[in-house]
């Protein structure tokens, strides 16, 4: 028995919504049919962007913004299905994630919009949203999510492997065999990075790393960065916009004082991020012998390179080594935590969120 599902995963990189459609076997794996990331139109960036701040008629905005959110993936999933000659009945569900715009964990409240009902009904699919309410419910950090579908899709019995997502936000899972999965944001993954180039050279983000390559890291800099409390908070640690964020990045550089050269800035934040997923995963997992990258940042070969340096001799690959094209792995989970949602079955892993123990994720909209 195998079921058709389309994963929808929109992350903090504000780049695009991800769609993936997957053809889900349960004793045997998933594929991978086709995918397509829709870029968010500027005034939708815009606003989804603005909405992670405290701001004015937040309430009707955040509406308006889900809606608008609906309707391009509803657009994106009808010219997904055309592409591969399916119809929507065939589809046993989506599973949509939404756009998070407020993380609150330690407040025990995650908000993510996308207009679930209205999907449903644009689709004349069944969706699953609002994965993470629950897991917040029962006391834990509602992400990172992904770490059970990394496990079941990933863990290997001989060995302790890291899978590494690098999004916006980068988190870490570790399987290690015969033992209970851990897992955690690191810290930022391309978040400041992309940030400090929008500012500075007017790109959406720095393709390959080529302009942090182009500076040089300074040490001190670096040290004053990876001093802020939350790389040293002990896991279950999840975090997002409303603590590393371009303010953040503002505050940290004028405690700093010095002037730098701005492609120093940059090759600077990408140290930051390289060595706060290296030292989560060395803190945690010593016998770790794989380390396998998927996200937006596993095209960022600077940051890779970065990565094979601190971590050697561990061998450092992207997901692609073992099948999975990492520019996906995050839509196809949310497909496969719908299945899961579907079947009655646990989403989350409470040795990685810290919920009180095993729940069953999302909501169901009928199609």
């Amino acid at each position: 028995m195998s079921w058709w599902l389309i994963g929808v995963m929109s992350g903090t990189s504000l780049d695009g919504i991800d769609l993936a459609l997957t053809r889900l076997h349960p004793e045997h794996g998933i594929e991978l049919i086709d995918a397509e990331c829709l870029p968010f139109p500027t005034e939708l960036h815009n606003e989804l962007k603005a909405l992670c701040q405290p701001g004015n008629d937040e309430i009707r905005r955040a509406g308006l913004a889900g809606q608008a959110w609906a309707e391009l993936t509803a657009n994106g999933i009808h010219a997904l299905l055309a592409r591969q000659g399916l119809k929507p009945e065939q589809i046993l569900a989506i599973g949509s994630h939404g756009q998070t715009i407020r993380h609150h964990p330690e407040l025990g409240f995650s908000v993510q919009i996308g207009a679930p009902a209205l999907l449903a009904e644009r689709c004349r699919i069944q969706v699953v949203s609002d994965f993470r309410s629950r897991d917040l419910a029962a006391g834990g950090e509602g992400a990172p999510l992904v770490p059970a579908f990394h496990q079941w899709l990933l863990e290997d019995p001989e060995q302790t492997r890291a899978v590494i997502n690098i999004g916006g936000f980068a988190n870490l899972t570790l399987l290690r065999p015969e033992q209970p999965v851990t897992g955690f944001d690191s810290g930022p993954g391309n978040i400041l990075l992309d940030a400090w180039i929008a500012r500075h050279q007017n790109q959406a983000f720095d393709a390959e790393g080529r302009w942090a390559a182009s500076g040089s890291a300074h040490p001190e800099l670096v040290r004053q960065l990876l001093a802020d409390p939350y790389f040293c908070r002990p896991a279950p640690k999840s975090t997002g916009r409303e603590y590393f964020n371009a303010q953040w990045l503002e505050q940290q550089l004028q405690q700093f004082g010095q002037q730098l050269p701005e492609a120093d800035i940059q090759a600077s934040l990408l140290e930051l991020t390289a060595q706060s997923i290296a030292g989560g995963l060395l803190s945690q997992a010593s016998d770790c012998r794989s380390v396998f990258i998927c996200g937006g940042g596993a095209a960022n070969t600077r940051l890779l390179h970065r990565l094979r340096e601190i971590l050697a001799p561990l061998e450092v690959q992207t997901t692609a080594a073992v099948g999975v094209d990492p520019d996906w792995m995050e839509a196809m989970a949310f497909a496969w935590l719908a299945w899961r949602c579907l079947q009655g079955q646990s989403g989350n892993l409470p040795t990685v969120t810290g919920a009180a123990g095993p729940r069953v994720l999302g909501a169901v909209y009928p199609g």
